[in-house]
């Protein structure tokens, strides 16, 4: 059976546009293996990762649900989550390698870059960079990776509907050092476009700022889903 270092685990919901794109990007090894997740698309999503020939399966429940079932079948030492619109550096294995063999570390991620051309993108990725770095505290869309070990004795993703990234490297950090990798992810802007980089920005800062405040996970993801409507979040 193949000894893997790497997998790599996607989760998915109706990206048949861009799921091609993304995986023949991995510039896959031997060393490396691929698990998408599917949450239940309605599309061609499922099918063009198996066309891939990627391990694929179809898991209901939300993202944490999907990100779990991957890494309970992975086979890989390392675990590497990774957004459907974020693409790798070429040199992501040895990058990997090198930030985890650094001491007390027990997790990493990588800088991050926005495709795009607009200024203010550049001012998100300086903003991301300095969390990152100063409080130890990257997001999902900068390819977060552990051993597998680590990642099961923490007790893997909380089942939450958001924030689940957010979530597990707080937990992470009680146990270890965060470590940034010295390369960069490439992610897609349009999560950025679709509303302005700024509007976006402040919906996600004010989805934090609820989750400190004590508000429900379920009610900042219904929030965070009708976000261009005008929404009061309270506790519960």
């Amino acid at each position: 059976m193949t000894q893997y270092i790497i997998s790599i685990i996607i989760p998915v919901l109706n990206e048949a546009a861009i799921i091609k794109h993304t995986l023949e990007k991995l510039h896959l090894s031997p060393e490396v293996e691929v698990i998408v997740v599917d949450g239940g698309s309605q599309d061609r999503t499922l099918a063009i990762a198996q066309e891939m020939g990627v391990k694929a399966m179809i898991i209901l429940g939300g993202r944490s649900a999907q990100l779990n079932a991957g890494a309970e079948i992975a086979q890989g030492k390392i675990l590497l989550f990774l957004h459907i619109d974020t693409c790798l550096p070429r040199n992501f294995i040895d990058l990997i390698t090198q930030t985890l063999q650094q001491p007390k570390v027990i997790a990493g991620a990588f800088e991050l870059a926005i495709e795009g051309e607009n200024r203010s993108l550049r001012w998100i990725e300086t903003l991301v960079k300095m969390r990152s770095h100063l409080f130890s505290l990257p997001y999902g869309d900068q390819g977060i990776f552990m051993c597998k070990q680590a990642f099961t004795n923490v007790g893997g993703f909380a089942s939450m509907p958001i924030m689940e990234d957010f979530e597990l490297v707080q937990r992470l950090k009680s146990y270890g050092k965060i470590a940034i990798a010295s390369g960069s992810v490439i992610t897609s802007g349009r999560r950025w476009q679709t509303l302005g980089v700024w509007k976006t920005t402040l919906i996600n800062q004010l989805v934090i700022a609820g989750y400190y405040l004590g508000v429900s996970p379920s009610k900042l993801s219904r929030f965070y889903r009708n976000r261009g409507k005008n929404r009061v979040i309270s506790n519960e």
